[in-house]
């Protein structure tokens, strides 16, 4: 769930906006700014680039090549989980700014005659207080220790805090960064570099979790990490102009997306929804061909069932284009907003599936 601060973040003049329709991904403009159909996976790779630089352009660049640095991961503390390890960590994500985290590990992983195992990103939803203590069941609401769940079920699981919650306070604008959005996915894919320099992990294809704010994080994470084969987004995201019905009021300076840890350009969009360069018909369908399943809860009031089925038919279409279209799924629970565990076992089980050994990478 989005809540509401008063974060700084200075607007652009001059916004960029649409160039092509966010329901229909199956156009393209080439160099000159001609529109063709998209008709192979070549010229769909074409309109994905488009919607990553339209994301850069509102939640700003990573300058990955100034901010990578050592992980320096450091261990805080241990603690005996019965089938696992839960061990409180912090690593380098970026000069002067550490990350904490919580690293999950299996005792089946652990020892020098250990066996590997698979790794997933366990994202936190909206919680000031506890941040990511809440996917590893220390506190905050049930049905939110998907990271907890997935280590007993044999899962190496990676939670790092997202900025401007709970205790990780990174200055967003002496690091340089123009959203707390981008931080949050550069953070993440750190964590993705550190999981992959870890012994006891498997491979460098993992999976992706998230309820709520953790719902679009992975969104938007995989959308720049193609190591992600497989993203589960709970309760995560409805179209921006179907956010509250449109209601201008929820796109002031320091609310809804428009908060520092969000994205703050997007107050620039107030009243003209229709021309934010990008939308979450366009970033579902830059995960094609992987594996996605959105929970779209019937009574969920912060992001519309409606809006995600609008959002998946259209996305369908580039799934449908590489030849796979049931890798993208759509669960409606009959619940408000939450991750009951009827759909968090489902998301379990395509997680395992698609992480299996014997698995095939997606195409």
């Amino acid at each position: 769930m989005i809540g509401t601060c008063t974060g700084k973040g200075a607007l652009a003049e001059e916004p960029p906006a649409r160039q092509l329709p966010r329901f229909d991904l199956l156009q393209y403009r080439d160099e000159g700014g001609q529109r063709h159909p998209v008709k192979s996976e070549a010229d769909w790779q074409r309109r994905r680039s488009s919607v990553l630089q339209a994301m850069s352009s509102v939640m700003g660049a990573f300058d990955a090549e100034r901010r990578r640095c050592p992980l320096d991961m450091q261990l805080v503390e241990t603690v005996d989980c019965g089938s696992y390890q839960r061990q409180l960590i912090r690593y380098q994500s970026e000069p002067g700014c550490d990350v904490p985290a919580y690293l999950c590990v299996p005792k089946t992983a652990l020892g020098p005659a250990g066996r590997v195992a698979p790794a997933v990103l366990c994202l936190h939803p909206t919680d000031l207080q506890h941040g990511h203590q809440v996917v590893v069941g220390i506190a905050g609401r049930p049905n939110r220790q998907y990271a907890a769940e997935l280590a007993q079920r044999g899962f190496v699981t990676l939670s790092p805090s997202y900025p401007l919650m709970a205790d990780y306070q990174p200055d967003l604008e002496n690091l340089g960064w123009q959203s707390g959005t981008a931080k949050a996915i550069w953070d993440n894919r750190r964590g993705l570099d550190l999981l992959e320099s870890l012994p006891f992990v498997r491979g460098n294809r993992f999976a992706a979790i998230g309820h709520s704010l953790g719902g679009h994080n992975a969104v938007y994470t995989a959308c720049f990490d193609q190591r992600i084969a497989v993203i589960v987004s709970s309760c995560g995201l409805d179209c921006y102009v179907d956010y509250y019905d449109g209601d201008a009021e929820r796109w002031r300076p320091g609310h809804g997306w428009c908060q520092q840890r969000y994205m703050p350009q997007m107050a620039a969009y107030q009243n003209r929804l229709q021309e934010i360069p990008f939308d979450f018909p366009e970033l579902i369908g830059a995960l094609a061909p992987r594996r996605t399943l959105i929970i779209a809860p019937k009574h969920d009031t912060n992001f519309r069932a409606a809006s995600v089925d609008r959002i998946a038919a259209a996305a369908r279409d580039v799934y449908r284009l590489l030849g796979v279209p049931d890798r993208l799924q759509v669960l409606h629970p009959d619940c408000d907003h939450d991750f009951p565990e009827a759909m968090r076992e489902r998301a379990y089980r395509l997680i395992e599936e698609t992480l299996a050994p014997d698995a095939p990478d997606p195409e």
